[in-house]
Formats: C-alpha cells, structure tokens, sequence
C-alpha cells in the first residue's frame, strides 16, 4: 500500500512528538526523581524507603512499562486515524 507524502509527514511528525515526550517523562521520572530531587524526596516514605530511593529503583522501570504500554496505545490510534493499521 502507498501512501503520500503529506500522510507520511504527519506519521513521522506525531511519532516524533509521542516518542520526545516519553522520552522527556522517563527523563524526568529517573534522572530527575532519582537523582536530582532525591533530597526533596527522602521525606516521604514508601515502601520503607524514601520516595526518591523507589523512583530510582523501581519507579524508573514502571514508568517505562507504562510509557511502552502507552506508545504502543497512541500508535494504533495514529495507525487508525491515518489508515496505516494493518
């Protein structure tokens, strides 16, 4: 199946923006969380430790499940809208 130009240009031009903003969330969420706010955190117990300890251990790796979850939703639906779905 071809598909023009214009389609394609929207395709990569939504992708791009869906992958950029998980991108900056996983950033934020293991760089930022684990790391930089680590101090602003250590108050706040979860789980037995510090809430910026759980960011860096696991909070980092659910929210990287859940943004490849969410990828693959906003992709079928930008399949779906732009008549790519196989």
């Amino acid at each position: 199946m071809a598909i023009d130009k214009a389609t394609a240009e929207k395709y990569w031009s939504a992708n791009l923006r869906l992958i950029l903003g998980s991108l900056v969330v996983w950033t934020l969420v293991s760089f930022g969380f684990g790391i930089l706010l680590r101090p602003m955190l250590s108050g706040i117990a979860v789980g037995g430790s510090d809430l910026g300890f759980w960011f860096a251990q696991q909070g980092s790796i659910f929210s990287f499940i859940g943004l490849v979850f969410f990828y693959s939703w906003k992709m079928n639906k930008l399949d779906e809208e732009l008549g790519l779905q196989e």
